[in-house]
């Protein structure tokens, strides 16, 4: 069971099932139960949840991580590099020294040939970063398909030795690959080809004249693993390997991934005549990840090891794996958690035969010696048994209940352990997913609650990896961009005393003197708690009331207010004036927890969001929705202080009336009468220019309650404005009518001389002269052309 993560709305909804006859097994036809809509809580760049970046701008890949004894250096293998980076700070990272280990030319020149894109491919991927000891460092890497080794010395900052690496780290740049260094002797499993196809396990650098071990090629110990982590179990003196790979004890059409846990010993030196220089320890077993009625998780992406508690029995170790299906249509994950103890009672159980010709495996009687230590002096014939028998006969099963995600597809997981306020111990989570989300979730005897979800990276990213520092309090995620380092904690983050409750973070808790949600660790007072059941008296005395906040509107305009989920288990309910609200005509409430209406009367006032949970009530958002003034009001004024009015109030109208204005000589006063019969004086006096709403005389403004009469706020005249254009008006006017009285002018003197001379007089002219009439149309005669 899920139960969900802080801030976000699930929505949920059945399936139907059909069953795979040939399995025995049980197929939904759509992925799960139930599907999860995840709402982000912390983006990256959320202040709220401060994060720290690292990155080169000449560095890329860096996703192998390995944090120093006292966790101040982290060391990170990159394309091209190894980093040294200062994170003695919890809220800084720097760089403190680069080694760059680059292919050489003829690597270079070789790869080109071999593989489809040169650029990224051909260059030398630091896949294995291991502590040799105090002073040096192992670092393998792809060195452009051509795998390289080398020893760092990390006070010198220098490689002190180099050489060829086959079967110690993959070819390839993107394939993953598990190793660790135990008392300076490497054990490592990986592919051992350029292709990938030949995989292997094996003990490099072995120490005291023993042999480097490796597993048998003459039988398929592996089919086409995907190796994802190894674990050390120092009681025992063995090696666990995690990783995926095609199960060929079944014989169906389609290939089967099978989840796999491989052991060998430590100090395994293989046989005389059989097996010799070859694992006489390695067995297998199938890991099972399946949620009651529904198929099983069969591809392993992470497995993390979870050390038991300080005095607690090795046996208690803990792994905790993230499982995706094949079967899957949609992106889903399960969390499983698995004990040591089971772990090592398969292996000292009974396997199964490998027959010859056939490749099936059958049930064997019980040979008490398959699956321990110490084989290397055994005879021919038990050396044989256990070449051939190397698969349990049982599987591994989990611990707890099988935690399904829908709708999320984890990548990589690491965990921590707590104790709470009342000195309960907790593990917590970190689930990374494909799209860049962190995920904190801690688990209980019947579910799984995610606390927090943040923003790592807005990318996919095609390598990453995380590495925890519990003392820092500190998850470092690498990927192909750079590091980030994410507090396990914001505390501050959770507002109230009820959200920092409801959190059921066991890292956080509330404190009543300092009236903040902050960690356990340095809180100086006892803090208030309730992570498996809450009682409703947590959070006493009643915390100060929310504030309301001002929403203007105007009438008949559309109404939306918004309220958060503090935790997607909570219920919001909505109050108008101290009643609920009801979704019908008036009201909807969406789906995302926001209220819509339409302005009028009636909807005008308090209106408060509650968020519910396990019984525990609180206000998260409260509005005050008032009537905004008319456009004409929306000039650059200073208002008055205005109060708020009263939630309930009368919507009695009667006659409008005028409001007075000032009698001043030099006022000036235009009265408008709107269509709708609601009056507004504009009254200019000197530079003050105001207009206000005329409202009925027997109701006070729903604003300011205050008559209108009483109070007229002052607002900016245009009156020097209109005098200059008037002026200007006037102006042009005096233009058009000396222009008119001009032409008027010379019509009357060409009246008065319209006798012109003739021959017969004697006059002598040498003009000609072409007179056009300034009469109205319909009276004009023809042009008249006098020739001397």
């Amino acid at each position: 069971m899920l139960h969900g993560v802080a801030c976000c709305v699930v929505d949920m909804m059945p399936i139907k099932m059909v069953e795979l006859g040939a399995l025995g097994l049980v197929y939904p036809e759509e992925p799960l139960a139930h599907q999860t809509s995840w709402s982000c809580c912390f983006f990256s760049d959320s202040p709220e949840r401060p994060l720290v970046h690292f990155n080169l701008t000449d560095v890329s890949n860096t996703a192998t991580l390995l944090l120093s004894n006292d966790s101040s250096t982290l060391y990170v293998g990159a394309s091209n590099a190894i980093l040294l980076l200062n994170v003695s700070q919890s809220d800084v990272i720097s760089l403190r020294h680069k080694v760059t280990w680059s292919p050489s030319k003829v690597d270079r020149g070789d790869c080109a040939y071999k593989v489809q894109d040169p650029k990224v491919d051909c260059q030398n991927f630091v896949h294995v970063v291991q502590r040799v000891n105090s002073t040096h460092l192992y670092v393998c890497g792809s060195n452009a398909y051509n795998p390289q080794q080398a020893f760092i010395d990390v006070e010198r900052l220098s490689v002190v030795q180099q050489d060829e690496a086959r079967g110690r780290c993959p070819f390839s740049p993107f394939e993953r690959s598990s190793a660790v260094m135990i008392d300076q002797e490497l054990f490592a499993a990986t592919t051992t080809d350029f292709k990938g196809k030949n995989p292997q396990i094996s003990r490099f650098l072995s120490k005291d004249g023993r042999p480097d071990i490796s597993l048998d090629s003459s039988i398929s110990l592996l089919e086409d693993p995907r190796f994802v982590s190894v674990s050390v179990d120092p009681v025992g003196q063995k090696l666990y390997f995690f990783f995926s790979e095609i199960g060929k004890e079944f014989s169906f059409v389609d290939q089967i991934q099978i989840p796999r846990v491989a052991q060998v010993c430590k100090d395994d030196i293989g046989g005389q005549r059989i097996l010799q220089k070859k694992w006489t320890s390695f067995a297998k077993s199938a890991l099972l990840c399946q949620p009651p009625e529904q198929p099983p998780f069969n591809i392993l992406e992470d497995m993390f090891t979870l050390q038991p508690p300080e005095g607690a029995d090795a046996s208690e170790t803990l792994f905790y794996g993230v499982f995706t299906s094949q079967w899957s249509r949609r992106p889903e994950s399960a969390v499983c958690t698995f004990r040591l103890k089971d772990i090592r009672d398969v292996f000292a159980g009974t396997f199964k035969t490998l027959e010859k010709g056939t490749y099936q495996l059958k049930p064997p009687a019980g040979r008490q010696y398959l699956g321990q230590c110490g084989l290397s002096n055994s005879s021919d014939s038990e050396l044989s048994e256990a070449k051939m028998n190397y698969l349990t006969g049982r599987n591994v099963k989990p611990v707890g209940p099988v935690f399904v995600f829908p709708e999320q597809k984890y990548s990589r997981v690491v965990v921590m352990k707590t104790t709470a306020a009342n000195s309960q111990q907790y593990d917590v989570l970190f689930l990374l997913t494909e799209s860049g989300f962190l995920h904190k979730a801690v688990p209980s005897d019947q579910d799984l609650r995610v606390v927090e979800e943040i923003q790592v990276f807005r990318e996919p990213q095609r390598v990453k990896s995380m590495i925890l520092s519990s003392s820092k309090g500190l998850v470092y995620v690498g990927t192909s961009e750079g590091v980030t380092a994410v507090p396990v904690a914001q505390c501050p983050s959770y507002r109230s005393c009820r959200q920092c409750i409801l959190a059921r973070d066991p890292l956080c808790g509330w404190s009543p003197t300092r009236r903040t949600c902050t960690g356990l660790d340095g809180a100086g007072d006892s803090v208030v708690q309730s992570l498996d059941s809450i009682k409703g008296d947590e959070c006493q005395p009643a915390e100060r009331i929310l504030q309301h906040q001002d929403v203007f509107v105007q009438l008949n305009e559309v109404v939306t207010l918004q309220c958060v989920k503090p935790s997607n288990l909570a219920t919001l309910r909505w109050s108008f004036a101290d009643a609920a609200v009801q979704s019908d005509r008036l009201f909807i409430q969406a789906a995302n927890g926001s209220l819509c209406f339409l302005a009028s009367a009636g909807t005008f006032g308090i209106y408060r969001c509650q968020a519910e949970e396990d019984g525990l009530m609180e206000v998260v958002a409260s509005y005050n929705v008032r009537q905004a003034s008319s456009p004409r009001h929306l000039s650059k004024v200073n208002r008055d202080p205005v109060t708020p009015g009263p939630e309930k109030r009368s919507v009695e109208t009667e006659d409008p009336a005028v409001i007075p204005v000032s009698d001043a000589p030099e006022d000036e006063t235009f009265i408008t009468n709107d269509s709708d019969a609601e009056e507004r004086v504009t009254q200019a006096k000197g530079d003050a220019f105001s207009v206000q709403e005329i409202v009925p005389t027997s109701r006070k403004d729903s604003r300011s309650m205050k008559n209108p009469a009483e109070e007229a706020p002052t607002q900016r005249s245009y009156h020097s404005e209109l005098v200059v254009v008037s002026l200007l008006l006037a102006a042009c006017v005096l233009i058009l009518v000396l222009g008119a009285v001009r032409i008027w002018g010379r019509r009357s003197a060409g009246s008065g001389s319209d006798r012109l001379p003739s021959a017969d007089d004697g006059t002598k002219t040498n003009t000609s002269m072409e007179i056009h009439s300034l009469s109205a149309a319909e009276d004009a005669g023809p042009d008249q052309t006098i020739i001397p």
